[in-house]
């Protein structure tokens, strides 16, 4: 497909959605163990947004799935720069993270949907493809809205009686992550969250509607039986803010994950916060989030010739790997204890992590990771293939003020959790070393600090 380059710096945008909901049967990640579809609640999507200025052009894909790795998301990639002669540093490439999608990085207990895998990048490069025939002339305008009452750190610190079993170590963590069962046993959150949801609105030169690209930090609703293919409030958000709009042609809602890693819609200090009711959460979440855009539509500022830059940049970062002991010690668990019947349990997840030391020792010593900076007129958007937690969100938008940044998180490459260094020391799901939290302590220092470098090189500072 030959770009068609847009003039006298006016922007050109299109967006377009393709239908990837799995089939029933197929595997449902990412999860401690597999899960196998039985019902569809709603479909999946990967949706594309193409913006154009002279002889800059850029997509934004957004993927209803939980995890894409690294190489998956390259062979993407070069599909869509095979296809559309768009650049892969022009591509930013990441998935919404629902938990209600099919299994194509098998990490932890769970196994790779190999149809499903094969499947997925053709339909994903399709969708830019039909984002660029949709392209026309636009206009951009940027908004934030609070959203509170469905985030909360789903890291505590507990009281001196819990005890915080590492599976691997087998010696106690400072925090616990998601402390079913001991609610008793908190004693505070171990961090602040962000709850501003930002967005970026774009429309034709005649008013119609193209594309709402949202972002906000905090993981999936999860009100939902494991067995069942839903795209979460990711999915809602989008259904109820296009109801509200009319239903516009060729218009596509997109929400993004945001630096959410260590956050939760269920606060384990109100156990009130648990519905009971399937997709009740998912659906208030998702219409108050889209209602969080709509309110602020009149007060908008809209630009015809909103400046398009692009930084990117890739990194090597360091693995941990486990040591010689650390090994036998895996070796010699699975040896003695079968995977069959096991629960979320102590011994369930110590067996879950030592095969995961086993694989991750496998791993090469370092990591490619890469960092996107994106400024359209007066936003600003930051790209990470990582978890990224709520503190280390909150710095990045710090260190721009008066703008409207946010961070996409889960994009272009999957560095899996990258906690604070402080963090890692802590422990917690989220610091346990496994092929899903495998960086060293000072890859949360160096990611951030590029990501500011580069948004720094396309948005000067007075």
């Amino acid at each position: 497909m030959n770009l068609k380059n847009s003039e006298n710096g006016l922007l050109n945008a299109g967006a377009a959605q393709i239908d990837i909901t799995p089939t029933k049967g197929s595997l449902i990640g990412v999860d401690f163990f597999s899960h196998y579809a039985r019902f569809i609640n709603d479909p999946l999507f990967s949706k594309a947004l193409v913006l154009q200025q002279e002889n800059n052009t850029f997509a934004f894909v957004m993927v209803d799935i939980c995890i894409i790795p690294s190489d998956l998301l390259n062979t993407i990639k070069q599909g869509i720069t095979a296809e559309t002669n768009i650049a892969k540093e022009h591509i930013l490439l990441a998935g919404t993270h629902t938990h209600g999608a099919g299994d194509v990085a098998g990490l932890l207990g769970g196994a790779v949907d190999i149809a499903y895998r094969n499947l997925l990048p053709a339909r994903i490069v399709r969708s830019v493809v039909e984002a660029l025939r949709n392209m026309r002339p636009a206009k951009i305008a940027s908004g934030h809205s609070e959203v509170t009452g469905y985030q909360a750190c789903r890291r505590y610190f507990m009281k001196e009686e819990f005890t915080a079993l590492n599976p691997i170590s087998q010696k106690t963590d400072v925090v616990k992550t998601n402390p079913f069962g001991a609610e008793d046993n908190i004693i505070d959150e171990v961090s602040p969250v962000d709850p501003e949801m930002n967005f970026v609105a774009i429309k034709g030169l005649d008013d119609s509607w193209i594309s709402v690209l949202a972002n906000y930090s905090t993981h999936y609703a999860g009100d939902w039986d494991v067995d069942t293919i839903t795209a979460d409030f990711y999915g809602t958000f989008a259904k109820y803010l296009s109801e509200e709009l009319g239903h516009p042609k060729h218009f596509v809602a997109i929400m993004s994950y945001g630096t959410g890693a260590d956050v939760n819609t269920w606060d384990f200090k109100n156990l009130n916060s648990f519905t009971k009711t399937q997709f009740s959460k998912t659906k208030e979440m998702g219409k108050d989030l889209a209602e969080g855009v709509l309110k602020n539509l009149d007060g908008l500022i809209w630009s015809e010739h909103a400046d398009l830059r692009i930084a990117y940049e890739e990194i090597a970062l360091n693995i941990r790997k486990p040591s010689k002991e650390e090994l036998d010690r895996s070796e010699k668990l699975l040896a003695e204890q079968g995977f069959e019947n096991l629960s979320i349990d102590h011994h369930g997840l110590s067996m879950i992590y030592a095969r995961e030391q086993l694989l991750l020792n496998e791993y090469p010593d370092t990591h490619t990771a890469a960092i996107q900076a994106i400024k359209i007129g007066n936003q600003l958007i930051g790209a990470l293939g990582g978890e990224i937690f709520s503190e280390t969100g909150l710095w990045l938008k710090a260190q721009f003020p008066n703008t409207n940044y946010f961070t996409i998180c889960l994009a272009n490459t999957y560095d899996g959790y990258v906690p604070p260094t402080k963090e890692l020391a802590r422990g917690g799901y989220e610091t346990w070393r496994a092929r899903s939290s495998f960086l060293d302590g000072h890859a949360e220092e160096k990611l951030r600090s590029t990501l500011k470098k580069l948004v720094d090189k396309i948005q000067p500072r007075c």
